[in-house]
């Protein structure tokens, strides 16, 4: 059970963060959309390219990756434009890509790559699970606009996917934490699942003291009940 009492920004330990995504957000990419999650925003753009790298050629499969990185504004102190070189942006590009690949059919997609750029303009915790949630929505227009061009005979997106970050904080388990819950947390946890209530990564670490096996259970239970209404959301934006 999570508690009721009401954090900074009035949610209970159970409630997201308001969560928009405003699609065809830029003129150029196949897919591109802005994601919301509260003060966290990040642009995902979906770009469409021929060919697959040097490694796959002929073998009939398409492929799926992602470069994420913090823009210069985007958090209290200046992020430097060669951030998305490091370890941390590597580490979630890497994320983002493999979250992605694991819901689409690389051999019906066919020897094509689509890139995933995920822009955080506006960082106040969980850019990583934001990006996830909103690439996907990026990744369904792209490919959309595959099958629109008879490029593709029919999607093949196999699940929705979405992630979230769940923590405890002063002891209390909740779910989408924003930067001063995720830095004051306890636990920290990022959580990607399929449409199928399938887990595909879950990454996290005690802070402090370790954590329990029961409270881990907890923290999944959120995740997966916030992450059922992540993609309802990413279902209805879709349909707009």
């Amino acid at each position: 059970m999570t508690s009721s009492k009401l954090r900074t920004d009035h949610r209970n330990a159970g409630a997201l963060r308001p969560v928009t995504f405003e699609r065809n957000f830029t003129k150029y990419a196949a897919g591109s959309v802005l994601v919301s999650f509260g003060d966290t925003r990040v642009l995902c753009t979906a770009t469409l390219e021929p060919g697959v790298p040097p490694w796959m050629r002929d073998s009939g499969r398409g492929w799926i990756t992602a470069e994420y990185a913090m823009l210069p504004g985007s958090s209290s102190e200046r992020i430097q434009r060669n951030h998305s070189t490091k370890g941390r942006a590597l580490e979630i590009s890497r994320l983002i890509g493999r979250s992605l690949r694991a819901v689409v059919d690389l051999e019906q997609l066919g020897e094509r790559q689509i890139t995933l750029d995920c822009d955080v303009l506006q960082a106040d915790g969980g850019t990583r699970t934001a990006a996830i949630t909103g690439g996907y929505v990026a990744l369904c227009d792209a490919i959309n606009a595959l099958v629109q061009q008879d490029l593709l005979k029919v999607s093949p997106i196999i699940a929705p996917c979405a992630a979230v970050s769940v923590g405890i904080v002063d002891g209390v388990p909740m779910v989408d934490l924003c930067y001063t819950e995720d830095s004051a947390a306890e636990v920290d946890m990022n959580v990607v699942m399929n449409g199928k209530r399938e887990f595909l990564e879950i990454q996290g670490c005690a802070e402090g003291k370790p954590f329990s096996r029961s409270a881990m259970d907890t923290l999944l239970d959120l995740a997966e009940m916030s992450i059922a209404e992540l993609i309802a959301l990413q279902e209805e934006a879709l349909r707009g």
